[in-house]
Formats: structure tokens, sequence, C-alpha cells
């Protein structure tokens, strides 16, 4: 099979809460990122990933439509698709969430930026103590992320304090 090397670069957790398209084309970044996967290379076509992976071929295609517009993808019309370009750096982008803006949480925004490096996008808010701000801004910014982790700080009385980090 002349696709067997990018088949053992795709791995795909059907029990992760990250969508399968979403692992599809993070596995297919990283085997560029890697050096894996070249410029020009010819990927699988997507009743191939489809039967070789046992998922959906929508799964797939969006997944294949979204590399398109990163601009990683190009496709020829009964060809299929091919690695346009391998010369970018895939970023994290996080999403901050504070209650308010404190020592301690300074040290944690200071310890992700350390720990993850330049190639990083972090927004940060500061919510103050509105649980209906903290709501709406999860309820807008949801989609974007494929993993959220909720860290609760200590409660006060009558004193709710919180942070979310939304990683994308």
């Amino acid at each position: 099979m002349k696709n067997a090397k990018i088949f053992s670069l795709i791995q795909i957790d059907e029990y992760s809460a990250t969508p399968k398209y979403l692992q599809l084309t993070n596995s297919i970044l990283n085997g560029i990122e890697a050096g894996k996967i070249v410029k020009d290379e010819l990927l699988p076509s997507i009743n191939e990933l489809s039967f070789e992976l046992e998922i959906a071929r929508d799964t797939e295609e969006k997944g294949y439509k979204y590399l398109k517009k990163l601009g990683v993808l190009g496709s020829v019309p009964g060809k299929g698709y091919f690695i346009k370009n391998a010369d970018f750096r895939h970023s994290l982008k996080i999403f901050l969430l504070f209650n308010k803006l404190s020592v301690h949480k300074k040290m944690i925004y200071d310890a992700f930026i350390a720990a993850l490096g330049e190639h990083l996008h972090i927004r940060t808010l500061s919510l103050g103590y509105s649980q209906m701000l903290l709501l709406n801004h999860i309820v807008h910014n949801i989609y974007r992320f494929v993993q959220i982790n909720i860290i609760p700080q200590v409660f006060h009385p009558g004193l709710n304090t919180f942070f979310f980090i939304l990683i994308a």
C-alpha cells in the first residue's frame, strides 16, 4: 500500500474529546512538522482513509477542507490531495479566563509561556466575579477549542474564584 507510512502517522482516538476531523488534521500537521510528510506528497484518498481508519467519509472531507483552509493542502480533481505547503509552525491557541488577575494567576500565565514556547497564541480575559460574563464567553468561544480545563481555586463564602483554560 503506497500510503502505509501516512496511515501509521494518523492517530484517531474514538474516546477523545477532540473531534475526529481535528485528530486527523493534527496528525497530518504533526507528521509535516516532524519531517515525515513532505511537500508535494500525495495523501490517501477520502475512500482509502475511510476504509483504513474506519471513520465516516464526511470526517475525512472535513479534515482535508480544514487543511486546505490553512493553506497546507492542495488538490487536483481526479488526482487527489497533496501537501502544498510544509513551511509552517503548528501553533497552540489558548484562551485563559480569570475571575481577576493576581500574583498567583500571573505565575500560572508565565508558566504557560515558559512551558509551551514561542509558537503560542494566548488570549486572556479577566471577568471579575460575574458568572454571567463567564458563561457568555464560554458559550461564544467553546466551538473554537478542542480542550477545556477548569481549575477552581479555594472557595470563600460568597466569593467564587475560578479560571478556565481553553486549548485549541
